[in-house]
C-alpha cells in the first residue's frame, strides 16, 4: 500500500509531495531533496564524507544549493543516485525553485552596508568629473 500523498507515475517513478518530505528530517529517516529528485539519505549520514550534520541541515527540504555548492565528485554522485527514492511531485516543484541570481551565498551585512554607500559614492564622484569637464572653458 501507497503512504498518503505519494504517487507513481506509468515509467515507476514515486512522486513525493513537498509535506511529506518535510516530515522526514529526523535521526530515524532523513530526506533531501536534489534537483528535484527525493533521497533517502538515513543510513548514509555517518558515512558522509562531509559530516552528518551538513546533511542534518537540509533534512527534509532542498539540498540541491548545497549539493552544487560543494562540487560533489561523479562518485558522490553515483553513491546519491543509489539513495534516490523518487522525485518532488511537479506540483510542489514552484515551492524550492528558485531564480538563479539569489543562489548567491548571502553577504554579510558588513559588506552589503558597505557596497551600498561605495556604488553611489563612486556615482557621484563620475558626475562630478563629467560636469567639471564640460563646464571648464
Amino acid at each position: 500500500q501507497m503512504e498518503k500523498g505519494t504517487e507513481k507515475t506509468s515509467d515507476g517513478v514515486k512522486y513525493y509531495r513537498l509535506s511529506e518530505i518535510e516530515e522526514h528530517k529526523t535521526v530515524k529517516s532523513t530526506w533531501i531533496i536534489i534537483n528535484f529528485k527525493v533521497y533517502d539519505v538515513t543510513k548514509f549520514l555517518e558515512e558522509h564524507p562531509g559530516g552528518e550534520e551538513v546533511l542534518r541541515e537540509q533534512a527534509g527540504g532542498d539540498g540541491t544549493e548545497s549539493f552544487e555548492d560543494v562540487g560533489h565528485s561523479t562518485d558522490a554522485r553515483e553513491m546519491a543516485a543509489e539513495m534516490m527514492i523518487g522525485e518532488l511531485h511537479p506540483e510542489d516543484r514552484h515551492k524550492i525553485a528558485r531564480p538563479k541570481e539569489t543562489w548567491a551565498t548571502p553577504v554579510n551585512e558588513e559588506t552589503s552596508s558597505w557596497t551600498n554607500w561605495l556604488i553611489p559614492g563612486l556615482v557621484a564622484v563620475l558626475v562630478t568629473m563629467v560636469y567639471r569637464v564640460l563646464t571648464s572653458d
